[in-house]
């Protein structure tokens, strides 16, 4: 029986918080720079005029801008939900929906609130916190680093990553106190939450976003190509990712295994795998950001290769290809329970 075309994944959904002046839209316009991308945005601002909607209309296919108040403190979440069921229309065919929040947003109502959004073709695909280090312990952490500090801040327990910007305005040892001091209040409050100092915003979008192309289209003027260039000028880290390529159907319990304990320094695990199953084989869809995971049917077989790439920064790459290379092991005599718990994972994460 010839397999249809396979629904449309849900879009994925980047939540962009942190305190006012710490940098969001810097790191907003990094992943803006991303050849290819088609990318959503949705602004907060407190206020009537939209200021950093201004800084990036004309750079997205499409924009939507919330003002009048901070999204978790609206009436109610329809605002929202209209804003991203706007964004999410299959004719856009965004790679993903940014909302920039305002300095006065929650990132764990925000994330709330995205994850039950009335508009059904979107998915929470991660919170993304920036700090602002020069000034994060007199604002959202005042005296943290203090002999006797009150309980870490409690939006701590809402990124899965969390960008430490403006490193580069402190001493160099003094940043790196800051740095240290930081990252273990973000672990009072998260063990998983990946912790990285981007001292001019410079974030490589590949941690959070997969884009449609790997260079502008041809009729595009070459304004992000000029900004990418000069945004490569600042960037001090590097990304790295690793490619293993599945041989056969997989073990759906080494599989399950992989995702519920990725390697060491891995933030985003994706791919495309044929899990050997009792009958026949069958094909999922994985993306893991932070510890946000998503697991769905894939397109039919011969639409993508099959394989997972695993990014993150200064991955230990021999290890990290060996704990993929023995997840993706051709499996002979598959575990029923292995494929159960898969399947738990794909409804967990629907």
């Amino acid at each position: 029986m010839p397999v249809g075309p396979s629904a449309p994944q849900p879009v994925p959904v980047i939540a962009l918080t942190g305190h006012l002046g710490a940098g969001k839209t810097t790191v907003l316009n990094a992943l803006l720079a991303a050849p290819g991308a088609r990318l959503g945005v949705i602004v907060n601002d407190l206020g009537e005029i939209n200021v950093d909607a201004a800084m990036v209309t004309g750079q997205v296919d499409d924009a939507a801008s919330i003002a009048g108040g901070c999204l978790c403190c609206l009436p109610d979440s329809t605002p929202l939900d209209d804003a991203l069921e706007s964004l999410s229309r299959p004719r856009l065919a965004l790679d993903a929906i940014v909302i920039e929040a305002s300095g006065a947003a929650e990132p764990l109502a925000l994330g709330r609130m995205i994850r039950f959004s009335s508009a059904e073709r979107t998915r929470l695909a991660g919170v993304v916190e920036v700090v602002d280090a020069e000034t994060c312990l007199e604002t959202i952490d005042p005296g943290g680093d203090g002999p006797h500090p009150r309980p870490a801040p409690a939006r701590y327990a809402a990124p899965s990553l969390v960008l430490l910007t403006k490193t580069d305005l402190l001493p160099a040892q003094l940043a790196a106190r800051r740095i240290e001091a930081i990252t273990a209040r973000v672990r009072e409050r998260s063990e998983d939450a990946h912790v990285l100092a981007v001292p001019h915003g410079g974030l490589d979008p590949a941690l959070l976003l997969d884009v449609a192309r790997s260079e502008d289209p041809p009729d595009q003027l070459p304004l992000a190509a000029l900004a990418r260039e000069e945004r490569a000028r600042h960037v001090h880290e590097h990304t790295d990712a690793v490619t293993v390529h599945a041989q056969g159907p997989v073990d759906p319990s080494a599989l399950a295994d992989l995702l519920e304990d990725p390697p060491e320094g891995v933030f985003r695990l994706k791919g495309i795998i044929a899990v050997a199953g009792p009958r026949e084989p069958r094909r999922f869809a994985l993306n893991l950001v932070g510890r946000r995971m998503h697991v769905a049917t894939a397109p039919p077989e011969g639409e993508h290769p099959e394989g997972l790439v695993a990014i993150g920064m200064h991955l230990d790459e021999v290890a990290v290809r060996a704990r993929l290379a023995a997840a993706l092991a051709p499996c002979a005599h598959p575990s029923a329970a292995g494929m159960r718990r898969l399947l738990r994972l794909k409804r967990l994460s629907a």
